[in-house]
């Protein structure tokens, strides 16, 4: 059974975050899907990470292509994980369901803690997977590092 990790941004743009958390999952030997709801902003981050990080490329790919299922990371719109991702990371308010969080290793969902509606959608997440029993952890940047906050399950 998976958990939700909640990351709260306050300090640290979304990049860099992402960029961080993506690393992190590629070193655990898992497949991740990037699920947003905007697709420009995911052109945007498969620009970033061919660029970055300088001191290492995380191979990846864009939801539509051919070799989809073939890619470490898929960055997509879709519900569907057809590269086989044990982490789903949403972004954007993308849903994800309880079903989900229980049969993948690890969901993280970031959100601006500077944005209000990014704030009520992430609220409602942790209610509606938390209900489900779901595990979940929430994560704050607010005193410089990261610290957990809260955990349910």
């Amino acid at each position: 059974m998976g958990a939700a990790y909640f990351y709260h941004l306050t300090r640290s743009g979304p990049d860099s975050v992402l960029q961080s958390l993506l690393g992190k999952s590629v070193q655990a030997g898992w497949r991740i899907a990037v699920r947003g709801t905007d697709l420009e902003v995911l052109r945007r981050i498969d620009e970033l990470l061919w660029l970055r990080p300088e001191d290492g490329f995380l191979a990846h790919g864009l939801a539509g292509g051919d070799y989809d299922a073939d890619q470490p990371i898929l960055l997509t719109t879709a519900p569907d994980l057809p590269n086989g991702a044990e982490c789903v990371m949403s972004i954007g308010g993308a849903e994800v369901s309880a079903d989900e969080v229980k049969a993948l290793t690890r969901v993280c969902i970031l959100f601006d803690g500077q944005d209000g509606a990014a704030l009520q959608t992430a609220r409602g997440q942790w209610k509606a997977l938390t209900t489900a029993g779901c595990q979940a952890q929430y994560w704050s940047e607010d005193s410089g590092s990261w610290e957990k906050k809260a955990e349910s399950g």
